[in-house]
């Protein structure tokens, strides 16, 4: 397994990282087991958040007593340095530990910098000098704020949604990281569960310098990443041919499932129901098409159109508009007019 340092922060860790996103639903006692194998197997990075529930206390659990052996990375949603003081205290006593190894900003619209009137950047540095946290990270998922925060000289690392579907955009600023010394975590690497070809998405980070932090919620994907530590897949015409397919139908606007855009006004969920049909191509549509997800999707005829998704979404996408999509051919498929394939 290839081996990965984060820029300029020294971090050296391989190239097969764990995010606890999902990890959310999963038992206490499941998730606990998740991580140690995780450990074991010969993962050493760990990403997680506040805004993930209980996800950090799963996390310090599982690794209470050896904390010295992993690398912990969390984040902050906090508008305030009073806020952002409050979210480092919550997860450093979660997380069971007396710092984090990487601290960064979530769901950043602006890059906070020194003197900007908002505090946040000088709150950031105060604890890093008070030894709670080592480096000063940044998560964003709007391209021109990832652009601005990696020509900034202000931040260690970079979170940023990437995958095979990457534009030559993303790709740049990949680029762009490695030059300025910006360690790049790779977040949404199955493209919020839309890519399944574990090979194909492994090859893909293999070719540049990135940390991808899988977002595993089961034993049995766990496993699935930890065999690529004995035999780490290689970029094969294969591959390529499962790529540029994917690339082919996944071309133009689609729902990455990031959740910026909620809360919705009227409660669709709209990370789910904007990427259905995409979602029922690639798993069992049984799964989908019950009682539950009906209901969901009828939510959609609730949309008022006020537009504060479309204002929220990081990709800018017409969101009423997917939604619209995909509720038509949803219930296509549910009356049998239509085949998934």
């Amino acid at each position: 397994m290839k081996n990965i340092t984060l820029g300029k922060t020294g971090i050296t860790t391989p190239q097969n990282a764990f995010s606890t996103l999902p990890l959310q639903g999963t038992d206490m006692e499941t998730a606990v087991s998740m991580l140690r194998k995780a450990h074991e197997g010969g993962m050493t990075f760990f990403d997680t958040a506040r805004s993930y529930s209980n996800s950090e206390v799963k996390i310090g659990l599982a690794f209470d007593g050896i904390r010295d052996e992993v690398i912990l990375a969390s984040k902050t949603m906090a508008d305030t340095p009073g806020k952002f003081k409050a979210d480092l205290e919550a997860t450093l006593r979660n997380l069971r530990t007396d710092h984090l190894d990487i601290y960064q900003f979530h769901f950043m619209t602006q890059c906070y910098r020194p003197g900007d009137c908002t505090g946040m950047y000088e709150a950031m540095m105060d604890a890093k000098k008070e030894g709670k946290i080592l480096h000063i990270g940044a998560a964003a998922h709007k391209i021109t704020v990832a652009e601005e925060i990696a020509e900034s000289g202000l931040y260690e690392t970079l979170n940023f949604p990437f995958s095979y579907l990457a534009t030559d955009r993303d790709i740049a600023l990949v680029k762009k990281c490695e030059e300025n010394g910006v360690g790049f975590i790779a977040s949404k690497g199955l493209a919020g569960g839309i890519l399944t070809n574990a090979k194909a998405c492994m090859a893909f980070m293999a070719q540049f310098n990135v940390l991808p932090v899988w977002g595993i919620q089961t034993p049995s994907e766990l496993y699935e990443w930890l065999e690529f530590f004995d035999d780490q897949p290689e970029m094969t015409d294969e591959i390529r041919a499962v790529i540029a397919a994917d690339k082919e139908e996944l071309a133009g606007d689609f729902c990455r499932g990031c959740g910026n855009c909620m809360p919705c006004t009227v409660d669709i969920q709209i990370n789910q129901c904007a990427r259905m049909m995409q979602i029922m191509r690639r798993t069992p549509k049984e799964i989908y098409s019950g009682e539950y997800w009906r209901k969901e999707m009828d939510r959609i005829e609730r949309c008022l159109e006020c537009g504060m998704c479309k204002k929220k979404c990081p990709y800018e996408l017409d969101v009423p508009k997917l939604l619209r999509k995909n509720l038509e051919e949803y219930r296509e498929v549910i009356a049998g007019r239509k085949i998934v394939e």
